[in-house]
């Protein structure tokens, strides 16, 4: 199943995060369980114990990201909550949220379960919005954009604007195949019972008595798109 993995703003990130001034505390009932090295809160997810010679400091992450306990040494250990295993230690600081983010730092889904294609990235607070490839949408549980049907908080049907037939499937699956009405050039894949959208691509269209894509000038009542006629780019909104 391919899945559009989401890179938006890396570097600005990495910037971001290098030169964000974290709270911190030393001393004060802090134990290091080894000289050196970094160390879960017992009670903060998003609160690390960094041990020096012994010494102890507190250091809490951005707001948004997560400690991992499981993070190389070298590599930054505040990430996000995919990424990141809570259990018995589920507390957390207080969201500093903006005009345009919840918290400084995550992915978070826009929309409604009609809408579930945009997502946006916020970086110390700003916010980035960004679309998912065609027919995609953003799932919250992973960072990615998968199939909707597969995106618990998606509404699939109404996200794509087609309801699956109640049909038989073929090759011996749950897996049916119909012409987009609004776009001969694209076709829905029912997969036991959820829609997917899938092109055939520039000069084929979807020829209902094949089950497939053919020839553009083979499919009745399909148009050949005009040459010269531009195609919009993938949006990118930065709020803020």
């Amino acid at each position: 199943m391919p899945h559009s993995t989401l890179h938006a703003v890396t570097a600005a990130v990495a910037v971001l995060l290098a030169a964000q001034v974290l709270s911190q505390r030393s001393g004060g009932g802090l134990s290091c369980p080894e000289k050196n090295g970094r160390f879960p809160s017992p009670t903060q997810c998003d609160t690390y114990i960094q041990c020096e010679d012994g010494v102890a400091e507190e250091i809490v992450c951005p707001d948004g990201l997560l400690f991992n306990a499981k993070a190389r040494y070298f590599a930054y250990p505040c990430q996000y909550p995919v990424d990141v295993d809570c259990e018995g230690r589920a507390g957390l600081q207080q969201p500093k949220s903006t005009d345009d983010c919840p918290h400084q730092f995550g992915y978070f889904r826009l929309g409604d379960r009609q809408n579930c294609g945009q997502f946006m990235n916020c970086v110390d607070g700003r916010g980035y919005v960004f679309d998912c490839p065609e027919g995609l949408a953003f799932n919250q549980e992973t960072y990615r954009c998968d199939w909707p049907d597969e995106v618990e908080s998606c509404d699939a049907e109404a996200f794509l604007g087609f309801k699956c037939p109640e049909a038989p499937g073929v090759f011996g699956d749950d897996y049916r195949f119909y012409r987009n009405p609004a776009d001969c050039q694209k076709y829905f894949i029912c997969v036991n019972g959820g829609p997917r959208l899938y092109s055939c691509g520039d000069g084929y269209a979807f020829n209902d008595e094949i089950g497939g894509c053919d020839g553009i000038e083979n499919v009745t009542n399909c148009a050949i798109p005009q040459p010269g006629v531009p195609i919009a780019p993938a949006s990118f909104i930065r709020r803020g």
